[in-house]
Order: C-alpha cells, then structure tokens, then sequence
C-alpha cells in the first residue's frame, strides 16, 4: 500500500500534570509536513520514525499530535527522507550565520540549559560599545567550535565549543559589564556552564531545508 498523501492530524496543547482541557484542531498534514515534524523528535531513525507513523500519535513542542496510523515500509521511508537534509561534518562554523547560542551546564541531559537569541544578546547598552553576543563571538575566534550535527527540531547545524573554568569566568564579567537587564538576569547560572552550542540555520538547496 503507497503512502498516504494528505493525513487528517488533530492536535491540543499539553498541559503537564492536568487534564487538558484546551480545544482540539482538526488540520490536514501533507506527507512530508508529518515526516519533518516526526523527525523533530527522531531525527533519521528509521524504525523510531515507522513506529510513531504506526502508532500515529507524537509530542511535539508542547502539543499533543495523532492521526489515524499507517504503515510505512523502510523503502518507502527511504524515499522522503532522501529529501530532508543530513548532517555534514565538512560544514565550517560561519558566526555571521549564527543566529542562537545555547548554554549548557555538564550532565546528559544538561542541568541548565539557557537559550540566547541572536536579536537579544546583540543589543548594547547605553552608552556601550561592546554587546554579550560579541562576546560570545570572541571566543570562536582563539578555538573554531566542533560541529556537532543536524537539528531537525531546530532545521540548523549545530557546533559546540567546550568551555574552560576561565572562560566562563570571562563570560560572567562580560555578562555584568556589556548585557542588558533583561539578557543578564537570566544568566544566573553562567557559573555553572561548560559549553555552548551555536545555532546556524543551513540555507535551502534542492531539500526542503
């Protein structure tokens, strides 16, 4: 049996540790709108992508996603993921590309983990030369950051950049000294960072991303 092309989807938002009570939308996925929001939550794993299209139900930025499910077989599959983007470790870290960085304390997952937008950390404050964001930019310059992989979630390739004690401790007086109140409130866990992950969208090209 082919793949469906159209996929009636409901979806609500979850409420954590209640009975949702919020209404439910009735959309119509196309097939490939489905798949790129599975692989948010799967990337390119085969049998993890099959089982939910099979279980037809997935949470996905706080919503609660299901449709009728469906078989897919691994050829079938084979043939849409082709379309969808792969990681590349020849890709460069580019900071003009950059358009988040996130910091994250040690541990699988993170402790602390604290998300800085590009728009936000770049803005300067009276009378300021210097933003956070430029900060954060400096250190690329001494160690180029790892990459990391393909986000699906986030349609961008991360790059990683381990940090030392010494490092943060700069960041924290950079912190004080150049980010606004409202970046640096949030930065109350600086000390406890150890590395940062920079966002960088890939540009469309034949996929659909």
């Amino acid at each position: 049996m082919a793949l469906p092309e159209t996929i009636p989807v409901r979806y609500t938002e979850e409420e954590a540790e209640y009975v949702s009570v919020r209404p439910v939308v009735r959309q119509t996925f196309r097939l490939h709108e489905l798949i790129d929001m599975v692989l948010g939550v799967t990337g390119k794993d085969l049998a993890r992508i099959q089982q939910i299209l099979r279980s037809g139900t997935v949470r996905f930025h706080f919503y609660r996603y299901w449709w009728q499910g469906f078989e897919a077989s691994g050829e079938e599959l084979a043939g849409v993921l082709v379309r969808f983007p792969d990681s590349d470790p020849s890709r460069e870290f580019r900071a003009e590309e950059c358009v988040a960085v996130v910091l994250e304390s040690g541990g699988h997952p993170p402790r602390h983990a604290l998300e800085l937008e590009r728009k936000a950390a770049s803005r300067r404050r009276l009378f300021r030369s210097h933003s956070f964001w430029d900060g954060l930019l400096t250190l690329t310059r001494a160690q180029a950051p790892a990459y990391q992989g393909y986000s699906y979630a986030r349609r961008a390739d991360l790059f990683e950049l381990e940090l030392t004690a010494e490092q943060v401790a700069a960041l924290a007086g950079e912190a004080v000294r150049w980010a606004p109140r409202d970046v640096r409130a949030p930065l109350c866990h600086l000390a406890e960072m150890s590395r940062l992950i920079f966002v960088c969208p890939r540009r469309a090209t034949g996929a659909l991303r």
